[in-house]
């Protein structure tokens, strides 16, 4: 029986049972492919679901300095693998992908954020260099992406950014593996309970999400990392914090087990540039769970509540709506159930089987090149 080609993916940024990158895509191309998944976290190589998991050793919580010390020791580890293809998970990453081609690999660049957008939205980066920092990344982005074999997009926004400058863009995008929440023994609903789940911060709307449990009887179970510790330490000071159960970082089974608990998901993100053409899987996952939804009211996100009548749009920075529309959710258990099965017919569309099939496509014509 013939060897299986080796494919590769690397990041230096994300855990390495990250969602996206380790569980859909390596998985799905571990049935076709040798996966090696190169992660820089310092736990040491395994072997996991059949994939090569290769440890760089590296744990710098720098970027800059993972971007300056790293680049050779990263691309030393990749070139051993001969991988067929490579596959790079993080904008640091772009300068090895660059010296990747030049060894004759074929690189894919998977562009999981609007990097552009998203530096406007960064609190650490002091506001007069933003534009300019943003701008100034964006051309380096984009000549890159003109050399690169294929660019991955997770949204539709980002791929027809990047359609421009490389015609053999696709979107591939987060989509929520519909099984994980079908496969989950069905907790009973916890009266009162609405959940958020992933990264904590301002901007993802925590501060008004915390106002809107003001003179109800909601609980909120809160699941994530605080990117700020200033402000999860300003918030657990908060006498509303009381109505809050705080389950901090947890694995995969407790996310479907929180989410699955809840009567209402809350996503209701600040209208930042790089959040309003997002699809944040968190509202997928919500809605494969049989929750009702409770979102930010940007047109995309709207259209898509209003097309499958499965949830409420908000204005996420007017916590008084927020409270208005769980409260509605609450008292009307009913109606709350009856959007959450909408949610559940709308995951037949926006679901991971159907990305997959276009990450293999992709697969499939770079390797017969």
């Amino acid at each position: 029986m013939p060897q299986l080609p080796t494919v590769c993916h690397i990041t230096t940024v994300h855990p390495r049972y990250d969602i996206r990158i380790f569980r859909k895509q390596c998985m799905s191309l571990s049935k076709f492919y040798q996966v090696v998944l190169i992660v820089a976290d310092g736990k040491g190589h395994e072997k996991k679901n059949g994939i090569s998991i290769h440890d760089a050793g590296l744990t710098q919580t720098s970027r800059i300095k993972r971007f300056t010390q790293s680049k050779a020791h990263i691309f030393n580890a990749a070139i051993s693998k001969n991988a067929a293809i490579y596959h790079l998970h993080d904008p640091e990453l772009l300068p090895l992908g660059l010296k990747l081609l030049k060894a004759g690999k074929h690189v894919i660049y998977d562009s999981h954020e609007d990097v552009p957008r998203q530096i406007l939205s960064k609190e650490y980066i002091p506001t007069i260099f933003k534009s300019v920092i943003s701008h100034l990344y964006e051309i380096y982005e984009n000549r890159c992406a003109k050399k690169y074999s294929c660019i991955v997009a997770a949204t539709p926004f980002i791929e027809k950014r990047f359609k421009k400058y490389n015609p053999c863009t696709i979107s591939v995008n987060n989509y929520p593996i519909a099984e994980e929440f079908r496969q989950n023994t069905k907790p009973e609903k916890k009266p009162n309970v609405v959940c958020y789940v992933g990264a904590i911060t301002k901007n993802r709307g925590i501060c008004e999400t915390l106002e809107a449990l003001k003179d109800t009887p909601l609980e909120l179970h809160l699941a994530g990392s605080f990117v700020d510790k200033n402000l999860q330490r300003t918030l657990q000071k908060n006498k509303l914090w009381k109505q809050v159960q705080y389950f901090g970082f947890v694995n995969r089974k407790d996310v479907v087990e929180i989410i699955s608990a809840s009567n209402a998901g809350l996503v209701t993100l600040h209208p930042t540039k790089n959040y309003i053409d997002s699809l944040p899987i968190k509202m997928f996952e919500y809605m494969a769970a049989g929750l009702a939804v409770v979102a930010s009211d940007f047109p995309l996100w709207k259209t898509i509540i209003n097309e499958f009548d499965c949830g409420i749009a908000v204005d996420p920075l007017n916590p008084s709506e927020i409270r208005e529309a769980l409260m509605y959710l609450i008292k009307h258990p009913l109606e709350a159930e009856r959007m959450g099965r909408n949610g559940l017919k709308a995951i037949e569309k926006y679901n991971w089987r159907n990305e997959k099939e276009k990450l293999l496509s992709i697969y499939d014509n770079l390797i017969s090149k």
